[in-house]
């Protein structure tokens, strides 16, 4: 008689195998502070494109005889030195802060995936050449190389991101090498080889989809870091500039303001500290979903 061997996917819809996005979506579901921080976030970033349409003050109306009000039935969380609503500009400017979060770290991401996926399937010459590249860049803190970048190309949205999105693809690139060497002699690798695949189809069919997971998590985790830098760096004038209420840029003009309207510099600063918190919860749930240890 023969032994039969245990499937250990019995009973497991097909679309739910460890890995897919139907079985990541089931454990965030599951874990309570993942969602809250999932849900903060979502209706943030809702709120910031309806609110004009729905805030009886918008984010640049000025109202000088409104200056410095404290939160209010009229102004829920008060005015600034303007007169202007600082829930209005909160959410607005909420777009601008998640949104070089996410854009940055893609740009950082797809760059990295790239660069490391040459260097760790060539090897050699080449391998040598980018990991050289890679030390000069990870020489530097990340924050000092992006104000280095934002300094030579100047302040603005899309000038951020790309300071962003270059200081940060290192970490990436070296991650994604590390995983393609590991996976280079993989059979299917071979398999692709002796049918005379290209070298693109090869990285980008088998190798790149192959090597990713562990930068998925890296991703979710690293938006949280790309909007608290964002922040940092509009605060320090290198990123989005008033009158634009990106939140870093709401904290540097009320630090003058500080001991006397305290409310001007904490409401932005909490809210950064609650959208890092809600990504890092987020990014915590992901990572465990994908970590193979901790499946189920």
């Amino acid at each position: 008689m023969k032994n039969k061997k245990t499937d250990t996917t019995a009973g497991r819809p097909k679309n739910n195998k460890p890995g897919s996005l139907p079985y990541v979506w089931n454990r965030i579901r599951k874990r309570p502070l993942a969602m809250t921080g999932l849900i903060f976030i979502l209706v943030i970033f809702i709120l910031s494109f309806i609110s004009p349409y729905i805030l009886k003050y918008g984010w640049e109306t000025i109202e000088m005889k409104a200056r410095y009000q404290t939160p209010s039935f009229e102004h829920w969380l008060g005015t600034d030195e303007l007169g202007r609503d600082e829930l209005a500009r909160i959410l607005y400017g909420a777009k601008y802060t998640i949104s070089i979060g996410f854009i940055s770290t893609g740009v950082s991401a797809i760059l990295g995936i790239i660069i490391g996926a040459i260097a760790g399937y060539f090897g050699g010459k080449i391998d040598n050449f980018i990991m050289r590249c890679l030390d000069v860049f990870q020489a530097f803190p990340g924050i000092l190389l992006a104000i280095a970048i934002s300094a030579v190309l100047g302040p603005g949205f899309t000038k951020v991101i790309i300071a962003m999105g270059i200081s940060g693809l290192a970490g990436y690139a070296r991650m994604m090498r590390a995983n393609i060497l590991s996976i280079r002699s993989s059979e299917y690798v071979e398999a692709a080889t002796s049918i005379n695949c290209t070298t693109g189809r090869i990285i980008m069919r088998h190798i790149i989809p192959n090597a990713i997971s562990p930068l998925i998590v890296q991703m979710a985790m690293g938006i949280a870091s790309a909007g608290l830098q964002a922040s940092a760096l509009s605060f320090l004038g290198f990123g989005v500039q008033a009158p634009t209420p990106e939140w870093g840029s709401m904290l540097s003009s009320a630090r003058s303001f500080i001991r006397d309207y305290p409310h001007m510099c904490v409401i932005p600063g909490i809210f950064i500290m609650l959208t890092v918190l809600s990504f890092n919860l987020v990014g915590d749930a992901i990572r465990d979903a994908l970590d193979p240890k901790l499946r189920d």
